[in-house]
């Protein structure tokens, strides 16, 4: 479960009040732009009740264009630096240290309630000059000691995690061919964790990777890498997943590895989540994107240890994707213009996020409140547009119980070879079970069956390709999942 040092929540009180169905920009309450999705409840208010964070990486000077402010201030309780933290921007010259910017973020996260996230202190990118001129080992092990004990030492107390050492390895999960790789080792990993722990006792200390999101060379050399560091006694609590995605290609073992190396006894964070795609973007990618963005998230909440989800910023104007990938951007969940894409009602359902004035998802950590939605009677809310008995499909099925309720968490996989243009799963749920509320579908009960059916934005269902839908229960004493699930009409296996 996460650490946390939120502060007094007075702060957020006038941007939480913003008028239903609005933003607040430079004073002024504005409609969603046409075009834009329903405005939900807060994605942060929503994280709270699964205990996890929202974040989002800051340029702070971004913070003077309304629109980008506005949405930072409504939507997360995690900020984390995009480039303030870096070495380049902490100590350009040795032994001189700049926290102007640094500072900015981390009184930026303190006036929004929010935790704040430190990154990053290793990195083989963004290095002074001076630094990868170094051809001394000791001189390096010093500089690398002191720039820890700098920077987490400024921070101490008010850092909730650090990314200690920053993408250590190469594809194939070979070492990365960095100056501190060169000169001190493999060693170097391990030295910097114990220093920084030193220099702030209380945060959380990170390894952060990218391509490592499934399980593949990369990502296993890294869990390789934990399990000898925590046998050692190497202090590292975290690993953090970047997950710079591509529209369509979340890994099918996304969820499974971070399940691994949070059974290593470490903490996971989605650390740097875009998903990128050709532009101008395409109605079917944006569709995709959604679907994309609630698989990431649902994977996050499925996992015990996992602390979170980080945006890598706000919005596509201020995306660094198309400048390094030509012809691509939209990877983020709000356009240039601030409008919410299917992306941010994606997130907003996979959290449980009610509309803006409707009522919010019961908290998983209490007894459930509300009635069931729809209507009981035995119909779906909602027509999908494939015939009964067109689905091959398989069913996976969690559940997180507390008290008298419980969070079921549902994945759907198209098995066949022919896409889903829509579907209607139907489900017998044990005795004693309610339905109270669910999200990335329309759900209703009648009797002891469930129904749910898709949302606009996830009906398409590729083969091969999955859909993750979760909701809310009551239950009398069993928890138990149901044992059979249909789409469409066919038995899923």
């Amino acid at each position: 479960m996460r650490t946390t040092r939120r502060r007094a929540r007075a702060a957020l009180a006038a941007t939480s009040a913003a008028a239903a169905g609005a933003l607040l920009l430079g004073g002024a309450v504005l409609a969603p732009a046409q075009g834009a999705e329903p405005v939900r409840e807060p994605w942060r208010d929503a994280a709270d009740r699964h205990d996890v964070t929202l974040g989002f990486a800051l340029s702070p000077g971004h913070l003077a264009t309304p629109g980008y402010r506005a949405i930072a201030e409504r939507e997360f309780n995690l900020v984390v630096a995009e480039n303030a933290m870096k070495w380049d921007a902490t100590e350009q010259t040795r032994g001189t240290f700049s926290f102007g910017q640094a500072d900015q973020v981390a009184d930026f996260a303190e006036s929004i309630d929010a935790d704040l996230y430190g990154h990053t202190l290793v990195w083989h990118s963004q290095l002074p000059g001076w630094v990868t001129g170094i051809t001394d080992p000791a001189d390096l092990r010093d500089a690398m000691n002191d720039h820890i004990d700098a920077v987490a030492g400024r921070y101490a107390g008010d850092v909730v995690a650090w990314d200690v050492v920053n993408e250590l390895w190469n594809d194939d999960g070979t070492r990365r061919d960095s100056v501190f790789q060169r000169l001190l080792g493999d060693g170097y990993v391990a030295e910097a964790l114990q220093r920084a722990r030193q220099a702030d006792p209380t945060a959380k200390l990170c390894l952060n990777d990218y391509n490592t999101d499934g399980i593949n060379a990369k990502s296993t050399a890294m869990y390789d890498l934990v399990a000898d560091l925590k046998a050692d006694g190497v202090p590292v609590d975290c690993v953090g997943f970047q997950s710079h995605l591509v529209v369509g290609q979340v890994p099918s073992t996304y969820r499974q590895n971070l399940q691994r190396f949070a059974d290593l006894g470490v903490d996971v964070r989605i650390t740097e989540v875009d998903i990128r795609m050709n532009v101008p973007a395409s109605a079917a990618n944006l569709a995709q994107q959604a679907r994309d963005y609630g698989t990431v998230v649902s994977a996050c909440l499925a996992v015990d240890r996992c602390d979170g989800v980080t945006v890598w910023g706000i919005d596509d104007g201020h995306s660094w994707v198309p400048g390094v990938f030509s012809g691509q951007g939209a990877a983020l969940p709000w356009d240039a213009s601030y409008q919410s894409k299917p992306a941010y009602t994606a997130v907003a359902e996979a959290l449980g996020a009610g509309l803006e004035g409707g009522e919010p998802t019961p908290t998983p950590t209490g007894e459930p409140t509300g009635e069931p939605t729809g209507e009981p009677t035995g119909e779906p809310t909602g027509e999908p547009t494939g015939e009964p008995g067109d689905a091959d499909c398989a069913a996976s099925w969690s559940v997180s119980s507390w008290n008298t309720g419980h969070t079921g968490s549902v994945t759907l996989t198209n098995t066949g070879d022919t896409a889903w243009a829509g579907w209607a799963m139907t489900t017998t749920l044990p005795a004693g079970q309610t339905l109270q509320q669910g999200w990335s579908a329309q759900w209703s009960q009648s009797g002891s069956t469930l129904t749910a059916t898709n949302a606009a934005w996830n009906g398409s269902v590729p083969p091969g390709t999955s859909v993750q839908i979760g909701y809310n229960a009551s239950h009398t004493g069993s928890t138990a999942a149901p044992a059979a699930v249909s789409v469409n009409g066919a038995a899923c296996s």
